[in-house]
């Protein structure tokens, strides 16, 4: 039964791999076996991330691009398939964040936010599909957010919350779609998580209350967020398509 949740023999494609979430699943889809394509804004840190895990012993490259340029996302896929030998999985985790009151929002960081946070993932959605339609079949990660389901206490970010509520949408949208056609599509929602970002000293105090807030008491490490990406990905989820798995220590609970 464990050998469902392999990943060996698969190739796979992260976005925003070079740093935070990206990379821990990148380097957990890695020990699971699959060679990795690590694309990421920064082509040094793309770089940077394929030779960790080829030190791994994986088969990895890293590739440089944005995901808000179709053409670049679909150059990035075609590497993918030309030096990694096809398309398997693929998770669509790149992401900006931002806050402002709803008053003062600037149109261009309204536009930034949707066109980053959603457009992005639906054009690299767009780009793998073309591929796995052609191979047979294969599996889409969405990273979504629990603030995508709820609004966050205290924080002004109406447009980062629209974007990730569209997420799951266009998960479950793609998910239907494709569903005939050997392609599932989930999303994870992660509740607040130690990222270098939330670990920095001026967000302490924010750090703690977002720990009171949860039911475990804690934040996210970004490692638990692995699991629930190498069971969307393996055959050990054949029967799941549409579905947002929230991982959040219980924070949408209370």
């Amino acid at each position: 039964m464990l050998d469902s949740f392999s990943l060996q023999g698969k190739t796979a494609f992260v976005t925003g791999a070079g740093r935070g979430i990206g990379a821990a699943i990148a380097t957990g889809w890695a020990r699971a076996g699959a060679a990795v394509a690590c694309f990421d804004l920064d082509a040094d840190t793309a770089s940077a991330q394929a030779e960790t895990l080829r030190g791994l012993g994986a088969e990895a490259i890293g590739i440089g691009g944005d995901v808000t340029d179709a053409d670049s996302v679909a150059a990035a896929v075609e590497r993918t398939v030309d030096e990694l030998g096809g398309l398997d999985i693929a998770l669509n985790n790149a992401g900006i964040a931002h806050q402002a009151p709803a008053e003062e929002l600037a149109p261009a960081d309204w536009r930034r936010m949707i066109d980053v946070n959603l457009t992005g993932v639906f054009l690299c959605a767009q780009a793998e599909a073309r591929v796995m339609l052609e191979r047979g079949g294969g599996s889409i990660v969405n990273l979504a957010s629990m603030s995508g389901s709820i609004v966050n206490r205290g924080l002004t970010q109406a447009h980062y919350n629209s974007a990730k509520a569209g997420v799951m949408h266009l998960t479950k949208s793609l998910a239907v779609e494709w569903a005939r056609r050997g392609i599932r599509v989930n999303s994870i929602s992660p509740g607040y998580t130690l990222t270098p970002m939330t670990q920095r000293p001026e967000v302490a105090g924010a750090r703690a209350e977002w720990e009171d807030q949860t039911p475990m008491g804690r934040m996210v490490d970004m490692d638990e967020l692995v699991g629930p990406a190498i069971f969307l990905a393996s055959q050990a989820s054949s029967a799941c398509t549409g579905l947002d798995l929230i991982a959040d220590c219980g924070f949408v609970c209370w």
